[in-house]
């Protein structure tokens, strides 16, 4: 059994359900918003790669790795995005949220916020995690400072560690909440989402 069981988590109109093929198009559509796969520091897929993107999260959910969902408007079943929780390490009740991303129009919104505490709220009051962690490319300043926001931590960086989809080296700067911390964090998270309203 699996650490992480298909969930579909929903409130303040937004609903995250477990990614499927069936996304495809409204995946390929939020990534057009911007045109978000020309970020240099993200993992957006482009319009052409969107079905391998969705088919390798499958996978990856297979193997206990991620588990990915697709991020909708819970009125219209519009996709919105997509993230996932990752990096699954059931033995120390640690999960990572990652794999993140928003089409345009939606950022920079409430929908960001409502995301990460419906995904840390099932982490830490129903899976049981004592930790949740993040990592993005040292370069990513608006992702590290919404991380920042949310509450986490940061615990350093990992110079040289992955590849970026031109070919270049990127540093990760990691980040987590403890199960401790997670009460306060979720009354400012709780705060900041109703200043949206």
């Amino acid at each position: 059994m699996s650490f992480v069981q298909a969930v579909t988590l929903s409130g303040r109109g937004i609903e995250l359900v477990p990614l499927a093929l069936e996304h495809e198009a409204g995946l390929r559509a939020a990534a057009a918003d911007g045109e978000l796969w020309k970020l240099r520091i993200t993992s957006v897929p482009e319009p052409h790669e969107t079905r391998d993107y969705i088919e390798t999260a499958l996978q990856m959910r297979n193997e206990g790795h991620r588990f990915a969902f697709a991020v909708t408007e819970e009125a219209t079943g519009k996709v919105l995005g997509s993230t996932s929780f990752h990096d699954i390490l059931p033995a120390v009740k640690r999960v990572e949220i990652g794999y993140t991303w928003y089409a345009r129009s939606v950022q920079r919104s409430h929908v960001n916020t409502t995301c990460k505490l419906l995904m840390m709220g099932h982490a830490f009051d129903t899976l049981g995690c004592h930790v949740v962690g993040w990592r993005t490319d040292n370069y990513n300043f608006a992702s590290q400072k919404a991380i920042e926001r949310l509450g986490a931590k940061k615990d350093g960086v990992i110079r040289g560690h992955a590849l970026r989809r031109d070919g270049t080296i990127r540093d990760t700067v990691m980040y987590s909440l403890r199960s401790g911390e997670w009460p306060e964090a979720r009354a400012q998270l709780h705060y900041l989402r109703d200043k949206h309203a």
